[in-house]
């Protein structure tokens, strides 16, 4: 019997219930990356410049990493229910004090309050999934998730892109507030507490102010860095070598002072369990690839191949319609075939993309082409995603379910952040490398017979031998920096088929589960 009755009575659908929580994480994480593109314009319409433009981003992931790896104490606080809905209220409120804003400060001090909000979002929609649906059933409803988590990102620079260019940036986030309002009343109607957490309590609950204060400093420290590492050139910076510090002492400090605490605020012995463990590196590197080739692509496209905002967008969505119809499919999968077996096969499919798109991106790949590597590079996230979110589950006690949904996504976002700035990073220090590899042979003489030829030809047009010479050079070395540009991004490219190669031989260690049945599940010992 379904655990339904359990969280929303017998009457109510259990799909229901998934649709509506899906549709309020779906919301939360659309907004991760809805504003990228909208930064150039917030910036001049609130008097910014571009580089105090992306704290509009930072402020947003610092307070959302932050309650993520918590939310399993605030349910624990609250209920889960009550801190759904909190959680709704917060980041709807929040979307219209962003919309509405008159200076840059007031965003991003609406930003701070709308990150912390939409911490809660994905993962009590992913426990609610969890607990509502048996362990057969559970790949059928984290299909629905993965819409959310996968889908969102994917479809968020175009979106934000055609309502910026279209209407304002402000409504990027006044359009959270029909459907803010909407999940609000649904969950309040449909969504049902399984008990009373102050009922539950046998003695008043303590706040772990130590705890709390260890992973905000440094989860801020880690998520600051991350994002302006590559712009303040990393440890040549003093302050970034500050930000390491920081963030290193914390989180040791905070993962030795959460095992000896009685009542943490993070679970840190989930990780006690290997399977677990596994898990969340898998969501980890998936968190980080998703968010790396969604960087990658577009600015590929539109810094080397001179497509518009809107022509890279349509590269990105065709693969994430694709994934729209893949996702189902693969959650019925999972009731056949082991979570293993399905992920292994993803890591497959994602080395082989990767790899694929070494072979085939140069400076004349075409629409097409570079559509079809962008569908290699994402469709086998659908088979990773789904049967990993499982994987963590098993061996887990049932009323570990918050805390391991808030965990799982806490590290797939961080994911995100790394393996966005670890692609930012290797970007610029490969084209650097391979700039200075051509310069030489353009020195050496390699390409003077290509000066001379141009040369000539631009002689012809009109200009002086001088300055056709000049211009000639300048065509080339433009032509060196595009040829740069692009081996980095075949080199970022080989780095992650590497990655996924390794998750893939890693996926074998991971449990048997029993896909048509509960069997399988294992209780974690303390």
């Amino acid at each position: 019997m379904s655990s339904a009755t359990n969280n929303s009575g017998p009457s109510v659908n259990p799909w229901l219930i998934a649709a509506v929580v899906s549709l309020a994480a779906f919301m939360e994480v659309l907004d991760t990356s809805i504003a990228n593109v909208a930064l150039p314009h917030i910036a001049g319409n609130l008097g910014a410049s571009s580089d105090e433009s992306t704290w509009v981003l930072t402020s947003y992931l610092v307070s959302n990493a932050i309650v993520l790896p918590i939310s399993g104490w605030l349910v624990s606080l609250f209920g889960r229910k009550r801190f759904f809905m909190i959680c709704i209220v917060l980041f709807t409120l929040s979307s219209l004090m962003c919309g509405v804003a008159p200076t840059l400060g007031i965003l991003l001090l609406a930003r701070i309050i709308q990150g912390a909000g939409g911490g809660g979002l994905q993962p009590m929609a992913q426990a609610i999934l969890a607990d509502t649906f048996p362990p057969e059933q559970r790949g059928l409803a984290f299909s629905l998730y993965g819409v959310t988590a996968v889908f969102a990102p994917s479809i968020g620079p175009t979106l934000g892109g055609w309502i910026t260019d279209n209407f304002s940036w402000r409504w990027i986030f006044l359009m959270n507030l029909p459907v803010g309002i909407l999940a609000v009343v649904l969950v309040y109607r449909l969504v049902h507490e399984a008990e009373d957490p102050a009922k539950a309590r046998t003695r008043p609950m303590r706040i772990d102010y130590i705890g709390f204060s260890l992973l905000a400093l440094g989860v801020a420290a880690l998520q600051i860095l991350l994002d302006k590492g590559q712009e303040d050139d990393w440890f040549g910076s003093p302050f970034i070598v500050a930000l390491v510090a920081v963030s290193a002492v914390s989180l040791v400090a905070l993962v030795i002072w959460e095992w000896y605490h009685k009542e943490p605020i993070i679970d840190v012995r989930l990780f006690t369990n290997f399977n677990f463990s596994t898990a969340c590196l898998m969501m980890f590197v998936v968190g980080g690839m998703s968010f790396a080739t969604t960087v990658l692509m577009p600015q590929f496209l539109q810094e080397l191949m001179g497509y518009t905002a809107q022509s890279a967008g349509m590269v990105l969505s065709a693969a994430g319609f694709l994934l729209l119809i893949e996702l189902p499919f693969v959650g019925q999968l999972t009731t056949r075939i082991q979570a293993r077996h399905l992920i292994a096969f993803g890591w497959l499919g994602l080395t082989i993309g990767m790899y694929l798109s070494t072979q085939r991106i140069d400076l004349q790949v075409s629409f097409g082409s570079v559509t079809a590597l962008r569908i290699a590079q994402y469709i086998p996230m659908g088979f990773i995603f789904i049967p990993a979110t499982m994987a963590a589950y098993i061996g887990i006690q049932r009323e570990k379910s918050n805390a391991v949904a808030g965990m799982v996504n806490f590290v797939r976002n961080m994911g995100s952040s790394v393996g966005t700035s670890v692609v930012t990073t290797v970007l610029a220090r490969r084209a650097q490398f391979h700039q200075g590899r051509l310069a030489d042979h353009i020195v050496a003489g390699a390409s003077d017979s290509a000066v001379q030829a141009m040369a000539a030809r631009l002689s012809q047009s009109g200009l002086s031998a001088v300055d056709a010479r000049q211009q000639a050079y300048a065509r080339v070395y433009e032509s060196v920096q595009g040829q740069a540009s692009a081996l980095s991004y075949i080199d970022t490219y080989w780095i992650l088929a590497l990655a996924a190669a390794i998750m893939f031989v890693l996926s074998f260690a991971l449990k048997n589960n029993n896909p048509r049945g509960a069997t399988g599940e294992r209780v974690l010992a303390h």
